[in-house]
């Protein structure tokens, strides 16, 4: 499993014209499934999510998490962080996970970052979504669990 972070100052996420999700301060997660990830790939993500520090402390290091911020997590499905590019000029996708065995998995995400707390907001699985963010840094950072 694999997750594109960006720490944000807002967020939003729209589907054919109607906004889905939304959050203030807080993370953009954009998350990837391959065939082999399970239940279990979700519950670590979602605790490497919540307790990132990539936050600002008082002095200026980051040193804070999402939780200790108190602040969002935007979660969408992205099957194209598991695209191919080390042949030819257009991406393979044989590593992205089937949609039925990744859009449980995502939601998994979600769910145990409520668990932990977390204000979650998500997009629409296998809609055609249009991310709309401004990255707070920027910070961006690949997690790979």
């Amino acid at each position: 499993m694999r997750s594109v972070v960006q720490r944000v100052t807002r967020a939003t996420v729209t589907v054919d014209g109607e906004e889905v999700g939304a959050i203030g301060r807080g993370l953009v997660a954009l998350v990837g499934v391959t065939h082999a990830d399970t239940t279990a790939e979700a519950a670590r993500l979602a605790d490497k999510l919540a307790n990132l520090r990539i936050f600002d402390d008082d002095a200026g290091v980051m040193n804070r998490s999402v939780l200790d911020a108190g602040g969002a997590v935007l979660v969408v499905s992205q099957f194209t962080l598991y695209g191919d590019t080390s042949k030819g000029r257009r991406p393979s996708w044989i590593d992205a996970a089937r949609p039925e065995h990744a859009g449980p998995l995502v939601e998994d995400v979600a769910g145990s970052l409520r668990g932990f707390g977390v204000e979650v907001a998500t997009g629409r699985f296998r809609a055609e979504m249009l991310v709309e963010l401004t990255n707070d840094g920027p910070v961006t950072v690949l997690l790979e669990v």
